[in-house]
């Protein structure tokens, strides 16, 4: 990215800090930014019928959580609780939404770096559904 738009990002940027076990946010809640994780470790969590909760995935230091804030109706998809006390840096979705309007290189490099992460993560939920929803014993 170019300074440009680090400095842009920066601006739009705030520190949250969560305690172990405190939901960062919720499925159905209004996804309004996303986190850049500086420490801690945080769990993605989604329901699977009569399963309960499980963890999807996990992010921790320097690694992106959310992307719904990217996407209408910009409504969380899924749980994220901390693992142990976890720091992050919060972006502001809506400065977001209005800086990329108006410079299309910066939307498209958030896009693309958000895009790779969504793939990963994905790719992981799957794994665990699969393996959550196997009768015992068939391995």
């Amino acid at each position: 990215m170019s300074p440009h738009h680090i400095q842009v990002l920066t601006t739009s940027a705030s520190v949250k800090e969560f305690q172990e076990d405190e939901f960062i946010f919720r499925a159905g809640q209004p996804a309004n930014g996303f986190y850049l994780i500086e420490n801690g470790s945080v769990a993605i969590q989604g329901s699977v019928f009569e399963h309960g909760a499980i963890s999807t995935d996990s992010v921790s230091a320097g690694e992106p959580l959310g992307w719904s804030w990217l996407f209408p109706p910009y409504l969380w998809h899924y749980d994220a609780r901390a693992i142990k006390p976890t720091t992050a840096l919060f972006f502001d979705g809506e400065v977001l939404h209005q800086v990329c309007k108006e410079d299309l290189t910066l939307g498209h490099e958030l896009f693309k770096r958000m895009s790779e992460v969504m793939v990963r993560r994905l790719q992981a939920s799957r794994a665990k559904l699969i393996e959550a929803l196997k009768p015992a014993g068939h391995g």
